[in-house]
């Protein structure tokens, strides 16, 4: 089973995200489960939004803990979250941002990936709201998720125009870190 966690801030489609992830991998065959934390969430405060996917039934019900995957939304929560918290040894962190993963001062052993999630959405979608993009980033990462899957996801949430949008700009994220 894997594990993932994705920060944001209300109002950035974190719940969204961890939704797709869940839809997708069940696309692809295998089980999942996604679901919010929910608190006093209004829009801008920090959100968390969790995923599990697994070839077996998943019987396990509390949040995320020990990730092997985060998704960080808004970079500007480095400096107020541990984000890294619990990360499994060799886990993944993947953030929202220009910034090369060096200039990130990171106290695990996580990889870190970087991507201008924000930059492709305004581009491809005409949004500032990067939760597709970064999906597709993700499944460039783990492999845990296939973009065919992504794309199923993304069609049964949304309106054909603005999910045919959503997957050039998690396409284009997927070949960015295919690229790396």
């Amino acid at each position: 089973m894997i594990e993932i966690r994705i920060h944001g801030r209300g109002g950035q489609g974190s719940v969204t995200a961890a939704e797709l992830v869940g839809f997708a991998a069940h696309s692809d065959g295998k089980n999942a489960q996604a679901f919010p934390s929910f608190g006093s969430e209004r829009m801008g405060a920090p959100v968390q939004a969790f995923a599990r996917i697994s070839d077996k039934n998943i019987r396990l019900r509390s949040q995320v803990y020990n990730p092997d995957y985060v998704i960080v939304q808004d970079p500007t929560l480095l400096s107020s979250i541990d984000v890294f918290s619990g990360m499994k040894d060799g886990g993944l962190v993947i953030i929202n941002s220009k910034k090369s993963p060096d200039e990130f001062k990171v106290s695990s052993s996580a990889k870190v990936l970087t991507i201008p999630a924000m930059e492709i959405a305004m581009e491809i979608i005409g949004v500032p709201i990067m939760n597709t993009t970064l999906l597709g980033a993700f499944a460039a990462a783990s492999k845990a998720i296939s973009l065919e899957g992504i794309h199923k996801a993304l069609c049964n949430k949304f309106a054909q125009d603005i999910a045919d949008k959503n997957f050039k700009a998690a396409e284009k994220a997927y070949n960015f870190i295919e690229g790396k």
